[in-house]
């Protein structure tokens, strides 16, 4: 029995729950492995997927974002109206980069440099960034004048859409960036031990400055192609992405408590947070629904967190 517990609180227990789920999910939803549905379920978890990327280590570094859901919103507006304003896609796809860049490293000195509790932190951001998109539109939503911006998520390379490649590229690099480089090393040992790490000669400051201003730039990725994919800078979108992309990364194995995470853990987790969403609207459940299975998927996500650690810690 604790062999049996052990398997499925690991990562490869992770794995077999995520194939089973995959397998019942196939043989009881009508036309879910259809190639249209495939493609359909991977678009629609592109911005979860590529945000999760860098809230990874976030969470790993005992950091978390709130305000990922309004830098996506407001990254999206400044890419269209830049765009609008000066003619000109790449400048505009550069201005949202910078934006949300800056804002992330905004929260990164905040939380580092002056120590402010990164909940408070980043929950002020949320409301600010949210509250600009909001002034900037003036609660509206933005169209975009030049139909070439459509292309950045209408485009597609052998068969499947730029942003599923986008995601699948930037989960490759972030995946090698947290097992292969000291960056990736020392955002597990900060997480681990802050102190420890500290004496050892990590610069903890500035590490967690950068996964912030890291978190803030791709964030800016994603309100590009979300902006790109439903034709419009809208004020409004991305609302509650940071709870769908805090659960995705619980449920892949990163802890909470920090020092723990996986790139693979957290593709998986991705794919669950999409899937249920997938059969959700496969089946027609109401929206109203909806809400609950999402509560019910995080609050799982932090029991399983939770088991995890005490596990880890009986071992140690």
């Amino acid at each position: 029995m604790n062999a049996l517990k052990k398997t499925l609180l690991g990562e490869q227990g992770l794995v077999v729950i995520f194939a089973a789920a995959f397998v019942i999910v196939s043989l009881f939803v009508p036309n879910f492995l259809t190639e249209r549905n495939m493609l359909g379920l991977l678009q629609s978890v592109v911005t979860i997927g590529i945000v999760a990327c860098t809230m990874m280590f976030c969470l790993a570094s005992r950091d978390f974002d709130l305000s990922v859901g309004s830098i996506v919103a407001f990254s999206g507006m400044i890419a269209v109206m830049v765009s609008n304003a000066t003619g000109s896609i790449p400048v505009g796809l550069l201005a949202a980069l910078l934006c949300g860049a800056i804002v992330g490293f905004v929260n990164g000195i905040v939380i580092a440099r002056f120590r402010v509790n990164a909940l408070i932190t980043t929950l002020a951001t949320m409301q600010i960034v949210r509250g600009l998109a909001l002034i900037a539109s003036d609660g509206r939503a933005v169209g975009i004048n030049d139909p070439a911006f459509y292309q950045l998520a209408l485009s597609r390379f052998l068969t499947v859409p730029t942003p599923i490649w986008i995601m699948l590229i930037l989960f490759v690099v972030f995946g090698f960036v947290l097992n292969r480089t000291v960056f990736g090393k020392n955002t597990l040992a900060i997480g681990g031990n802050p102190e420890a790490s500290r004496l050892a000669g990590v610069n903890v400051i500035n590490t967690r400055i950068w996964i912030f201003a890291l978190q803030g730039l791709i964030c800016g990725i994603a309100g590009i192609l979300l902006a790109s994919r439903i034709t419009s800078g809208q004020p409004n979108a991305a609302t509650g992405l940071e709870l769908s992309v805090i659960s995705a990364c619980v449920l892949g194995g990163v802890s909470l408590a920090g020092g723990r995470a996986a790139m693979s853990g957290v593709i998986v987790g991705v794919l669950i947070m999409g899937i249920a969403e997938n059969v959700m609207n496969l089946l027609n459940i109401q929206a109203f629904y909806q809400y609950v299975v999402r509560g019910l998927i995080l609050l799982i996500a932090v029991l399983l967190d939770n088991l995890r650690s005490s596990a880890a810690g009986r071992r140690g």
